[in-house]
This record gives C-alpha cells, structure tokens and sequence, in this order.
C-alpha cells in the first residue's frame, strides 16, 4: 500500500471542512500538473495520506483515506484531468511543521522538502512511519 501527502491552503479547503463531511468524503479536485495528476492515477482505495495545510500553516494536520478511485474532474473544461474521493480518518494530535519536517532525520528526501509546489506527491513507508510518530500518532 502507497501513502500520500495533499497540500490544500486551508483558506480555500481546510482539515476542519474536509472533517465535516464525514465518512462521504468528497472530492479531491482542481489539480492540473501532470505529475500530480500521475500521482492521483496511482491511488487506489484504502490507501492513506497526510493532509497538509499550506500557505497557512504548512503543517501536517491529520490523516486521510481514498475512498473512491481516480475520475474525471468536473471543474476541468479540457478533460485532461481528474480526481479521487478521500475522506477525513483521524486529526494529528500535534501539527507536524514544515520547518520540523525540514530539521528531521530521515525526511531530508522527503518530496514535500525538495519540492514543495507539488500539490499531491508520495510518502515512503519511512517518512509516513516518522511524521506520524512526530504528530504523537
């Protein structure tokens, strides 16, 4: 099973708003970068990801669950992109900062620290193991 990491500003979809909608869920749309969008093709259900408040914030803030595969987006007029449904399971107990992820053994590799404009990128076992121990999970 992959893991993942989604960068949302929480002005525009926060952790709050992704909790609120509950074991449905809801979409994961709006990417439009071919790498980002590979990585969306590659999800498959079940698998977890970091959500991540950027902009404001730049914390991990909590967990995620793929709960419906990769679909067309219906925010994007080309058809060239998709999404994936992904709901809230369960809150970092403390926020993970990009400045600590930055200053960690182990996450110097991290795609979040080397390239941090990618809006949907993987986590290796080791990275996912270590921030959540971070985060008190």
């Amino acid at each position: 099973m992959a893991y993942w990491l989604y960068k949302s500003e929480p002005s525009v979809w926060s952790w709050d708003a992704q909790v609120a909608q509950g074991d449905k869920g809801t979409h994961w749309n709006g990417v439009r970068n071919h790498v980002a969008k590979q990585n969306l093709m590659a999800m498959r259900l079940g698998e977890q990801g970091f959500f991540y408040h950027s902009n404001e914030g730049k914390a991990v803030v909590g967990i995620v669950e793929v709960i419906r595969e990769y679909y067309p987006d219906h925010t994007d007029a080309t058809g060239k992109f998709g999404m994936v449904d992904i709901k809230a399971v369960k809150p970092f107990p403390k926020p993970v900062t990009l400045d600590d992820i930055k200053k960690q053994p182990g996450l110097e590799k991290m795609i979040l620290v080397n390239n941090s404009r990618l809006s949907v990128q993987p986590v290796t076992d080791e990275e996912w193991a270590i921030v959540c121990r971070m985060g008190g999970l």
